[in-house]
């Protein structure tokens, strides 16, 4: 394995009650003018946001609101983030959502402490030089933005999607209570299973040696979703699975994972580029394409993939050779995804071939990419057609 050194300063507060009990102690140090980001309102709708009201206006706190954040966080938002923030001298930022609210609230916060245009931090222009603090509650298990320094922004004037990241955009603290998560819909549940499998899954796929326990960290997240995953599906008011369910994507994408190793991400890339094209959801985006990833890379990941297809898939080895071991992996994998209800073709999404040439275009924007494998434009204009 590479040499790694591992911080993660977020405080992870998990558990039932836990906005209640903790929030307040968790803002005070920060000061009282509180800039609050969430989405399309659905924390309204379930409670939580009177909730939080009411903890910050009983408690002296001074509430500004930013809302309509998108699944696919906007440029216009940070940047309406970032006015607020320096016309109401914010002191702190509380994101309430899922990974989409976190990821424009960690662009907010930077932004508020930067002079220059925030898209100068996004493509990676110019670097962050402070922030201000944020804490989140989150009310979606899927990205792990919540103890994490990454985010992704949409520039949809220009149809550029890209992540960014940095240290000073770790949250201070997350508050996890999975009853919060109790309103999500089916289809948001599903893509939120999704996208956290494809992050141990870009983790799983790396070229470092000797990292034993690191796969069997991804594979023991691999298990667990797989078993808990479809349970939630058919009872969404599965409580302990929504629990379990949650604290498995945090895990996915909190740095545990890939301690000593550089996974792949290029997927991931080619999503963004095809959802600033198509505004299409992420991890539906990659429950399509990252099957056609594994296909496209069979030989060179043998290895690896027969390794997957037997240890998490129960793939049964005898009597085949590697190539049809991975092939079986790779299609219980489909399968899976199927089975929740996740899209298999672009098509579903009523995307055809007539802009695969700009998607590809804007996934080479920063050259060949991938961690795994380096992908050129043929590559990606090929796992794209086979995803059609």
């Amino acid at each position: 394995m590479e040499s790694f050194i591992y911080q993660n300063p977020t405080r992870l507060i998990f558990g039932q009650d836990q906005v209640n009990k903790q929030l307040v102690d968790q803002l005070k140090p920060f000061g009282k003018k509180v800039l609050l980001v969430y989405g399309g309102g659905s924390i309204k709708r379930n409670g939580l946001y009177n909730e939080v009201i009411t903890l910050l206006s009983e408690n002296g706190f001074v509430v500004s609101e930013l809302d309509g954040v998108e699944p696919n966080p906007r440029l216009s938002s940070v940047q309406r983030g970032v006015e607020i923030c320096n016309s109401n001298k914010i002191d702190v930022v509380l994101a309430v959502g899922g990974g989409s609210v976190i990821d424009c609230t960690k662009a907010i916060v930077a932004g508020a402490k930067y002079d220059g245009d925030v898209w100068d931090l996004v493509i990676k222009k110019e670097t962050p030089k402070d922030a201000l603090p944020f804490g989140t509650i989150l009310t979606l298990a899927a990205t792990g933005s919540e103890m994490n320094a990454g985010s992704v922004i949409t520039n949809w004037e220009t149809r550029e999607k890209h992540g960014w990241g940095s240290p000073l955009v770790f949250p201070k603290f997350s508050i996890l209570d999975p009853k919060n998560t109790l309103s999500v819909p089916k289809d948001h549940t599903i893509y939120g299973i999704v996208d956290m499998m494809t992050h141990v899954l870009e983790q799983y796929f790396h070229q470092q040696e000797n990292t034993p326990l690191q796969e069997r960290l991804c594979e023991a997240v691999l298990h667990t979703v797989i078993e808990a995953g479809p349970k939630l599906v058919n009872n969404l008011d599965d409580v302990e699975k929504r629990e379990t369910i949650l604290y498995s994507g945090t895990v996915a994408l909190n740095g545990t994972l890939q301690m000593g190793t550089r996974g792949d991400w290029a997927s991931h890339n080619i999503e963004h580029a095809v959802s600033a094209v198509y505004d299409i959801p992420h991890a539906g985006g990659l429950a399509i394409l990252f099957p056609q990833w594994l296909r496209y890379h069979a030989k060179l990941g043998e290895k690896k993939l027969v390794q997957l297809a037997t240890r998490v898939w129960g793939v049964d080895p005898d009597g085949k050779t590697n190539e049809q071991i991975a092939k079986e992996g790779i299609e219980k994998l489909e399968e899976f995804w199927r089975g929740l209800g996740a899209p298999s073709k672009l098509a579903d999404y009523k995307i055809d071939d007539s802009q695969l040439e700009v998607i590809a275009d804007k996934a080479m924007i920063n050259g060949s990419f991938g961690n795994f494998n380096k992908l050129n434009k043929e590559d990606v204009l090929a796992i794209l057609r086979a995803s059609l």
